[in-house]
C-alpha cells in the first residue's frame, strides 16, 4: 500500500515502502475478481429479450412491466437500439443491481466546473450535505468548504464530512478540528492508528470514493478530491502539481452530477459507510426518494474489499467483451492485468474500434511504468494508445458502442479492483454517450498517439523499468 508522500518518489526509492507494505496486503480482506467467461457478444436478438425483463427501479420501487417498457423504449428512441439492448442484458446479467430511470445526469470536467457546481449546490443546502473523500487537503479550495460548511451548519444544514485516514494524511488535523468545533460531524475512515478504532483495523482497505450528495436531492460522484491540484483545470498554463514533465499543467478529470433516483443509492453508500466505522455522529433520517428529474437510465455500482466479486470490474469487462463497436477508454492509473488487457485485444480483433488514452505523467510513476508494460502486446492486437499531453490524467471513464458510459473512481489498477472502496456510475444511452464522446475527441486532440514502430525503439532503461514494474504490479 502507497501513501501520498510515496506516491511522489521514483520508482527505486518507493520499492522498499512497497515491499514493507505487502505482508500487510496480504494479511487484508481482497475481493475476487470475477473470471472471464467468454469473447463472443451477445447476439442482439438476445439482447432485446433479455433487456426486456431488466430490473429497472424508479422513485418508489421497482417499475411495472408496462412502466419498465416504455422506460426502455425510451432510451432505445435515442439511437442505438440493438447496442443498447445487448449492453443492457449483459450489464444485468453481471450484477444484482437494478437499473434506476427518471435521471438527470451531467457531465463536469475538470476541477473547477466541478468544484462551483459542488459548492453551489451545498450553498442551496436546507437540511443536509454527506462529504466522502479520499482526499481533502488543508488548501485554497478545501479552505473554501471549510468556510461554507460552517456557514451551512450555523443555518441549520447538518454537515457530515468522512475522509480517509492514508490519503488525507498530509492535511494537518486542524482542519479538521475547525469543522468539529463548529459542529460539523467529521469521520475518518480506517484510522492508520490501529488505537483509534478498537477491534478493527484494516489499513489495506482505503476509500477512495469521491461523493457529495446534498439533501439526498443532488448527488457527485467521481475521480475528484477536495485538492487545489484541480483548481486550475487541464487546459491552464499554472503547474499543478509534482511530476515529471514540466509541460504538465493541471489535472485532467471528470465527474458527474446526479439527479433522481440514482441520489438514492448514493446516500444510501454514505450512510452505510458512516454506519459501518462506527461514525460517532447520528446520521439523521432518510430523505425522501427522489422524484424523476430527467430520462438518463443510470446504474450505480459500488465496490469494495468485503464482497465476493468486484462489481465495477465486472461490469466493465463483460461491457468490454460485448462491444461491435468501439470501446474509448480514460484511465489515470492503468495496470489492468491479464483478463483486461485479453478483453481489450480481443475486442480489437473483432474489429472494435479500442482506443485507450493514458497518462504520459502520472504522480506515480511505478503503475504508469506497469501500464506501459502492455503496451506492446495492445498495439499488436490493433488497439490504438494515446497519452494525454500538457497535463496530468485522473480521469477514470469508458464509453463503449456509444451508448455504455461510466464515470466513477475506480482506476483500471489492481488497488480499485481488490482493496479500495469505489464507486462508478453507469449511464445507458446514446445521448449521454454522444458528450462522452465529445470529451474523449477532445481529449485525443491533447494527446500523441504511441505507434508500434516508435515504441519498438524504446530505450532499455524504459523497458527495465516496466518490466519491473509490471513484477509487482499487484502491491501498487
Amino acid at each position: 500500500m502507497l501513501t501520498p508522500s510515496m506516491q511522489h518518489l521514483p520508482l527505486w526509492r518507493a520499492l522498499p515502502a512497497a515491499l514493507a507494505s505487502a505482508l500487510a496486503l496480504a494479511a487484508g480482506a481482497c475481493s475476487v475478481l470475477p473470471v472471464r467467461e467468454g469473447t463472443a457478444a451477445t447476439p442482439a436478438a438476445g439482447g432485446r429479450q433479455a433487456a426486456r425483463h431488466a430490473e429497472v427501479h424508479g422513485s418508489h420501487g421497482r417499475l411495472t412491466p408496462q412502466a419498465r417498457r416504455k422506460v426502455l423504449d425510451g432510451v432505445a428512441a435515442e439511437g442505438g437500439a440493438e447496442s443498447l439492448a445487448r449492453h443492457i442484458a449483459v450489464l444485468t446479467a453481471a450484477s444484482e443491481l437494478p437499473l434506476l430511470a427518471g435521471n438527470e445526469a451531467g457531465l463536469l470536467v475538470d476541477g473547477p466546473a466541478t468544484f462551483d457546481a459542488m459548492f453551489s449546490a451545498i450553498e442551496a443546502a436546507r437540511k443536509t450535505v454527506f462529504l466522502e473523500s479520499y482526499i481533502i487537503e488543508d488548501e485554497s479550495v478545501a479552505l473554501r468548504l471549510s468556510e461554507l460548511l460552517i456557514r451551512k451548519q450555523a443555518q441549520g444544514v447538518a454537515a457530515y464530512v468522512m475522509y480517509d485516514a492514508v490519503g488525507s494524511i498530509r492535511t494537518d488535523t486542524a482542519y479538521f478540528d475547525t469543522l468539529r468545533s463548529h459542529g460539523v460531524a467529521v469521520c475518518e475512515f480506517n484510522p492508520v492508528n490501529p488505537a483509534k478504532r478498537i477491534g478493527y483495523w484494516d489499513i489495506t482497505q482505503r476509500d477512495h470514493r469521491k461523493i457529495l450528495v446534498v439533501d439526498g436531492r443532488v448527488a457527485f460522484a467521481g475521480g475528484i478530491n477536495i485538492s487545489a491540484v484541480y483548481s486550475s483545470g487541464s487546459m491552464s498554463r499554472r503547474r499543478a502539481a509534482k511530476v515529471a514533465d514540466d509541460d504538465a499543467n493541471g489535472w485532467r478529470d471528470t465527474q458527474i452530477r446526479l439527479r433522481g433516483p440514482a441520489v438514492t443509492a448514493l446516500d444510501g453508500l454514505v450512510r452505510t459507510v458512516w454506519m459501518a466505522q462506527g461514525c460517532e455522529a447520528a446520521l439523521p433520517p432518510v430523505a425522501p426518494k427522489q422524484p424523476p428529474a430527467g430520462d438518463r437510465l443510470v446504474q450505480i455500482i459500488p465496490s469494495g474489499p468485503d464482497g465476493d466479486d468486484n462489481r465495477i470490474y465486472g461490469a466493465l469487462l463483460s461491457a468490454i467483451d460485448a462491444s461491435t463497436r468501439s470501446v474509448h477508454l480514460s484511465m489515470a492509473y492503468f495496470a489492468p492485468g491479464p483478463d483486461m488487457v485479453a478483453a481489450l485485444c480481443d475486442a480489437a480483433a473483432r474489429g472494435v474500434d479500442v482506443s485507450l488514452i493514458l497518462p504520459s505523467v502520472s504522480d506515480f510513476s511505478p503503475v504508469l511504468y506497469a501500464g506501459r508494460s502492455y503496451y506492446t502486446q495492445l498495439l499488436e492486437a490493433g488497439v490504438r494508445i494515446h497519452e494525454l499531453r500538457g497535463a496530468v490524467l485522473h480521469a477514470k471513464t469508458a464509453v463503449i458502442d456509444g451508448v455504455w458510459s461510466t464515470v466513477g473512481s475506480s482506476n483500471m489498477d489492481w488497488r480499485s479492483f481488490t482493496d479500495n472502496n469505489e464507486v462508478n456510475a453507469v449511464v445507458l444511452g446514446e445521448d449521454f454517450g454522444r458528450e462522452m464522446e465529445q470529451v474523449f475527441r477532445r481529449d485525443i486532440a491533447a494527446s500523441s498517439p504511441v505507434t508500434a514502430e516508435a515504441w519498438a525503439h524504446r530505450p532499455l532503461a524504459a523497458r527495465a523499468r516496466e518490466w519491473f514494474a509490471r513484477l509487482l504490479e499487484r502491491l501498487w
